[in-house]
C-alpha cells in the first residue's frame, strides 16, 4: 500500500476532497456545489422549494383520483354488480291471502310434526290457521309494536285537538283506519 497504490483508505479520504471541489462522480457538472454556494442557496432551501411546489400538485391529483379508485373491479364483466334500481310503485306488493294461508298451514304442519316427534301432542293445524289469520282486528303485517305506535300518535293528536278546542277522535276507530290506509 505504500508508494502510489490506491486502496480503500486512500479512496475514502480523497472522496471528501473531491466533493468539496465539485468533481465528485455524483456532480452534474464541475463546481455544482460551488455554484449553489455562490448564489447563496443552501440545499435545505432547494428541498423546501421543491416540496412546496410538488405538495399541492400531489394533493390535487390525489383528491381527483377517488372516482378512479371506486371504479376498479366494476364493469360489464365483473362479478359484483350494483343492486337493481328500486321500484317506483312504493313498498311491498300486496300479499295474496291464499298464498299466505298456504304458507301458514305449511309452517304449522311442520311445527306439529316436530312436536309429535318429541312426544308432545300435535297441533290442530286448521284451527291454528283460522286463529292466526282470521283474528278480529288483526291485519296481515301489523304487529303489536306498530299498533301501539299508531295509537300513541293518535293520542298525541287528540291532545292537540283538545287544546285547540276541537272534538277528540275515537282512538280505536282511528287506529284501524290509519292501519287500513297504511297496509291496504
Amino acid at each position: 500500500m505504500l508508494g502510489g497504490e490506491r486502496g480503500p483508505i486512500d479512496w475514502s479520504v480523497n472522496q471528501a476532497h473531491r466533493v468539496q471541489n465539485g468533481t465528485a462522480p455524483g456532480a452534474a457538472y464541475p463546481g455544482q456545489m460551488a455554484l449553489l454556494g455562490a448564489i447563496g442557496i443552501e440545499s435545505g432551501y432547494v428541498l423546501a422549494a421543491i416540496t412546496l411546489v410538488a405538495l399541492p400538485i400531489a394533493a390535487v391529483a390525489f383528491a381527483r383520483s377517488g372516482p378512479a379508485w371506486r371504479s376498479i373491479g366494476k364493469g360489464p364483466l365483473s362479478i359484483e354488480q350494483s343492486l337493481p334500481p328500486p321500484r317506483l310503485g312504493g313498498g311491498e306488493p300486496p300479499v295474496d291471502p291464499a298464498v299466505q294461508r298456504a304458507e301458514a298451514r305449511q309452517m304449522l304442519e311442520a311445527k306439529s310434526f316436530r312436536r309429535r316427534r318429541r312426544g308432545e301432542p300435535g297441533l290442530d293445524v286448521e284451527a291454528e290457521v283460522e286463529r292466526l289469520l282470521d283474528a278480529p282486528g288483526a291485519r296481515p303485517g301489523v304487529d303489536d309494536a306498530l299498533r301501539a305506535e299508531v295509537r300513541e300518535l293518535i293520542v298525541a293528536r287528540n291532545e292537540r285537538r283538545m287544546r285547540a278546542g276541537e272534538e277528540p277522535l275515537d282512538v280505536e276507530a282511528e287506529v284501524e283506519r290509519q292501519l287500513g290506509d297504511l297496509i291496504g
